[in-house]
């Protein structure tokens, strides 16, 4: 729907009767619009593809900065929001990247694209990206606020709460056995209420890289709990298929999945 259109609908209409037309065009378009139908294609090629295999979620907290990443290189693993930001001090790229939040992606929606990653995008994130871009999409009709583990993106992935429930979701359909969670640090030092949007003042003190929400950055304060009940959806799900989530994040205070040693995955 153009922006013009959007504009004159949004003053004429009832807000309620609006945000009913503006979720259906865009699940129309979700099974309609080029770019969909290209993401649909990825992902039933993905299906599966990475049966008995093992992966990494790469979340983005200071305790990767106390790790030795280099050891990736030959993993296959998923980077999130601004990972790209550490790429040049490991010298490699993640195989696939997640990037879910509205605010993170309009900002960054440039870099996100030079990113030489398989990339997935949240729909609703489209408008930042030309149709040429090298993105496939993700879909939450629900435009957040609702949640459940979904194990068919081409329909859904529900990507309220955190970007690596997302990236979890995305993680089983692809079919790996083994999912090892690292940089999930689940602490943040910036308190305020959950889920507000604020400008950062200065270094950002949550992520491995003081630049990450740096001066000027808008960003949500995270809503932990609601994480938390994420993790044990997609926690039940993978046990349910005989499959695993381990985090190896170092020192990080999330219990909802059996710890591991990070170094012992690599032998060292």
């Amino acid at each position: 729907m153009k922006a013009s259109i959007k504009s004159k609908l949004r003053k004429a209409l009832p807000l309620g009767i609006y945000k009913v037309l503006s979720k259906t065009y865009s699940e129309i378009h979700w099974y309609t619009d080029a770019r969909a139908k290209r993401s649909h294609i990825i992902f039933r090629k993905l299906k599966n593809s990475h049966k008995g295999q093992r992966c990494f979620i790469i979340g983005n907290g200071p305790s990767l900065k106390k790790m030795d990443l280099s050891v990736l290189r030959d993993e296959v693993t998923f980077g999130l929001n601004r990972i790209n930001l550490l790429f040049p001090k490991i010298g490699f790229t993640t195989t696939y990247y997640v990037a879910v939040n509205g605010l993170v992606v309009k900002q960054c929606a440039e870099e996100i694209e030079n990113i030489n990653s398989v990339k997935f995008i949240n729909w609703s994130c489209r408008r930042y990206f030309n149709t040429a871009a090298s993105v496939y999409y993700i879909n939450d009709p629900s435009g957040g606020g609702v949640f459940d583990f979904s194990k068919n993106p081409t329909r859904r992935t529900y990507c309220d709460s955190t970007v690596t429930f997302a990236a979890l979701q995305l993680a089983f359909w692809f079919g790996f056995d083994k999912v090892i969670l690292i940089g999930v640090d689940h602490n943040f030092s910036t308190k305020g209420e959950n889920d507000k949007e604020i400008i950062s003042q200065g270094d950002d003190p949550n992520h491995f890289d003081p630049s990450y929400f740096g001066k000027g950055f808008r960003w949500q304060l995270p809503n932990l709990s609601r994480s938390e009940k994420a993790y044990k959806l997609a926690k039940l799900e993978f046990e349910k298929n005989g499959r695993e989530i381990l985090d190896a994040t170092v020192g990080g205070k999330l219990d909802i999945f059996e710890k591991v040693s990070y170094d012992s995955l690599f032998g060292l």
